[in-house]
C-alpha cells in the first residue's frame, strides 16, 4: 500500500486514516442497505470483471467467512502455514466492496495488485454480485449460517466495529435483524437467494453447522470443489489449523491487524466464540418465540436444511 510514495502497511493505513473513521450510515442500493461508503462507490464495485480463475467466497456477515477464507488459502497452499501468514487475512483475500477513507486501500485496489487466480470475499446479496462472475462461471463458495446463532454474532460485531451503524439494545436488534434492517440486508432473502442459484451457477453451499460437526468432511468437500487433490496428512494439518482455537491466536487471521478506532476488540472480540446453538444464551423465551414465528413466515418458500444446534 502506497501514499504519496510512502509503504504502509494495513494496519499504519487505518492509523493514517484517524478522524475518518467512524459509524457510516446505511444507505440503499437496489433495496439492499449498504455502508455508506459501499453505496456511494457502487458503479465502481458492479463494473468489476473478475477473471474465469477467480474464486468467490460470500456469505452473510458473521457467517464463517474468515474461517472459510483461511480454509481456502491452506487448500491452495498445500496446507503450508507459513505461506498462509504471508499478510493479513484481509489483504491475502480482498473484500470485494469494501471502500474506506484513504489511504486505506479498497478492495478493488487490493485486487487489481494481484495476478488471477484470486480469491475473493463479498458479503454481497446473489442479485447484486457483479454479473461478470456469472458471465465467466467463476466458483463460487457459499457459507450460511442457522439465523439464531448469526444474529446473536452479528449483534456482538457491530458493538465493537466502530465503521457500522450503532446496534442499539438487543431487543432492538433482533427487530431490525428481522426486518433486514441491517448492513447486507435480510439474512432470509440472502440464504435464499443464493440457495435458489446453487445448482445453475455450480454454488457450492455450505453449513457452518456442519463444518463445526465435521470440519474433515466439509475440508474434503470444498477441496474437491476447487479440483485439488490433497494427501491426508495435508487435510489433517489444515483442519488442525483452522481449529477456532489456533485461528484465535492466529495474529494474520484474528483481525488483531486492525487497529481502534475501526475494531474495539476491549468490547468484543472478533472472534467470539465460534458455537453452534450460542444464541440461547441470548433469547429469552418470549424473543424466541416472536423470532420462529417471523422465521417460519420469512422462510415458508425455503427448504434450506438449518440447524440452530447439534
Amino acid at each position: 500500500m502506497e501514499q504519496s510514495g510512502e509503504k504502509l502497511t494495513y494496519a499504519e493505513a487505518i492509523d493514517r486514516a484517524g478522524d475518518a473513521i467512524h459509524r457510516f450510515p446505511l444507505v440503499e442500493v437496489r433495496g439492499v442497505p449498504l455502508m455508506e461508503h459501499i453505496a456511494n462507490n457502487w458503479d465502481a464495485i458492479w463494473a468489476f470483471r473478475p477473471h474465469p480463475s477467480d474464486l468467490l467466497i460470500s456469505t452473510y456477515p458473521k457467517a464463517g467467512t474468515t474461517w472459510t477464507q483461511e480454509i481456502v488459502d491452506l487448500l491452495l497452499n498445500n496446507g503450508d502455514a507459513d505461506v498462509s501468514k504471508r499478510a493479513p487475512i484481509a489483504v491475502r483475500i480482498p473484500f470485494l466492496e469494501i471502500f474506506s477513507p484513504p489511504p486505506i486501500p479498497s478492495g478493488l485496489d487490493l485486487l487489481k495488485d494481484m495476478e488471477p487466480p484470486r480469491v475473493i470475499k463479498t458479503h454481497l446479496p446473489f442479485q447484486l454480485v457483479p454479473e461478470g462472475f456469472w458471465e465467466n462461471k467463476c466458483k463460487v463458495i457459499y457459507v450460511a449460517r442457522n439465523a439464531k446463532d448469526n444474529l446473536v454474532s452479528y449483534y456482538h460485531f457491530d458493538r465493537m466495529n466502530l465503521t457500522q451503524p450503532e446496534p442499539g439494545p438487543w431487543e432492538g436488534y433482533i427487530h431490525k435483524f428481522m426486518k433486514g434492517d441491517l448492513g447486507w440486508g435480510s439474512w432470509y432473502e440472502h440464504v435464499k437467494g443464493y440457495w435458489r442459484e446453487r445448482e445453475k451457477r455450480n454454488i457450492l453451499y455450505l453449513f457452518y453447522e456442519d463444518m463445526k460437526e465435521n470440519p474433515r468432511r466439509e475440508i474434503l468437500r470444498i477441496m474437491e470443489y476447487l479440483g485439488l487433490a490433497l494427501s491426508d496428512d495435508v487435510i489433517e494439518h489444515i483442519v488442525q489449523l483452522t481449529s477456532f482455537k489456533v485461528m484465535k491466536d492466529n495474529p494474520m487471521a484474528n483481525y488483531s491487524f486492525i487497529p481502534m478506532p475501526v475494531f474495539d476488540q476491549s468490547i468484543s472480540p472478533f472472534m467470539r466464540k465460534g458455537e453452534v446453538g450460542d444464541w440461547a444464551n441470548h433469547f429469552t423465551p418470549e424473543q424466541a418465540k416472536v423470532f420462529d414465528e417471523d422465521y417460519a413466515r420469512q422462510m415458508k418458500d425455503a427448504d434450506i436444511p438449518f440447524r440452530a444446534s447439534i
